[in-house]
């Protein structure tokens, strides 16, 4: 019996000690799972070659615009276009009744006619008094007077044929013809108006709509950052694409003929603080029409190792700062301060704060902070296309 008493309290001690030692092992299990780190996404950063673009507002505006006015005075005797078709450059539009130009022709060939022949009347006479006055058969005075009236002949004969070419210029002009070639507007005047020579009002107006320009706005304090930063070398000129333009309609699909910039005026405007950049496009399908409004993608320059990063793993932080969050070499937390250019696509253009082969983290933020211990995997992979 004693014997019995004895192993029971042994056997019991044994259990007691195999409960204790498993209950020391699951309280020690988590302390040293929280000691190797918590587990993160992370993406390593890389620096690329990246064309930087800008949006711009802007206008369409007709590449040219005729206003037709008649430039003599008279009766409309025919309308010679459909309104709102194509019209070509030298076409005629408007006959102006040309019976009195046509007179004003014809006395004015019959005026050359006239002087023409006294000039050579006045000629002949005046080289036979020069050839009297050589034997003394005529005065000097006499000779002269002959002289002066062949001169005079001469003159006349000039005034005749300018007169005679005004004449032949008004008579042109009785049919009014298109200076440019471009779609025609309705017309102002019916046949048997009487217009009049340079009048105020027009008879019609030809737009020319291909090729076609869209003028685009630039604040000056942006001209004026890139133009540092072009000076400066961190962004330089590439000539293949630095005046390529890429233009978005109204609804917001993208035009489907690329333009080039043509220039940019040097003025700035004091009411808007922007200076306007025009741009030149084919617009064969007649697309865009003056005074539509549109959005183009300007090419600013190329970065050289430029550093996008996804704009999930940047925050804020309570100064209203770009901050994000690395993993150091230790496989510790590391909070870094960020300055930001632009967004690009889901991206941020990061010009300080991160360089190539840091690890971002941008999955499992919520579970850390500055200096605390992570497991390191791979997240989604950069974006590395501007959208």
């Amino acid at each position: 019996m004693q014997r019995s008493r004895i192993a029971l309290l042994v056997f019991s001690a044994l259990v007691g000690s195999v409960v204790l030692t498993g209950c020391d092992q699951a309280a020690e299990q988590p302390k040293a799972t929280a000691s190797q780190g918590t587990p993160v996404g992370v993406v390593t950063i890389k620096s690329q070659t990246l064309t930087l673009k800008q949006e711009l507002p802007g206008r369409v505006s007709a590449y040219q615009i005729a206003e037709i006015r008649p430039q003599v005075s008279g009766i409309v005797q025919s309308r010679l276009f459909t309104e709102g078709t194509q019209v070509e450059k030298g076409q005629a539009l408007y006959q102006i009744n040309p019976a009195i130009f046509e007179a004003e022709l014809a006395a004015s060939e019959a005026a050359v006619a006239r002087a023409e022949a006294s000039i050579a009347s006045s000629k002949s006479k005046a080289a036979r008094y020069k050839e009297l006055l050589a034997i003394k058969a005529v005065s000097q005075q006499d000779f002269d007077e002959a002289d002066a009236t062949a001169k005079q002949a001469k003159a006349e004969l000039l005034t005749a044929k300018a007169q005679l070419q005004a004449a032949q210029i008004n008579l042109d002009y009785s049919h009014v013809a298109s200076p440019i070639g471009g779609q025609i507007s309705k017309s102002s005047v019916t046949v048997g108006a009487l217009v009049s020579a340079n009048q105020a009002m027009a008879l019609a107006t030809v737009t020319q709509l291909d090729p076609i320009y869209v003028d685009l706005t630039q604040s000056s304090n942006e001209l004026t950052k890139l133009k540092k930063a072009l000076s400066s070398g961190s962004l330089s000129v590439d000539a293949d694409i630095q005046t390529e333009v890429e233009l978005y309609m109204e609804d917001g699909s993208v035009y489907p003929h690329k333009g080039t910039l043509q220039f940019s005026e040097v003025t700035v405007n004091p009411s808007t603080g922007s200076v306007t950049l025009r741009a030149k496009f084919s617009n064969p399908e007649k697309l865009l029409l003056p005074g539509m409004y549109a959005r183009a993608s300007i090419v600013e320059g190329v970065q050289e190792n430029a550093v996008l990063v996804p704009q999930r793993g940047v925050t804020r932080n309570t100064k209203g700062q770009p901050t994000a969050m690395v993993v150091s070499e230790n496989n510790t937390v590391e909070s870094r301060v960020l300055e930001v250019d632009r967004t690009i696509g889901s991206n941020w253009l990061v010009t300080k704060g991160l360089s190539a082969g840091d690890k971002l983290i941008v999955e499992g933020l919520q579970k850390i902070r500055p200096g605390a211990p992570v497991i390191v995997t791979e997240a989604t992979p950069l974006a590395t296309q501007a959208q």
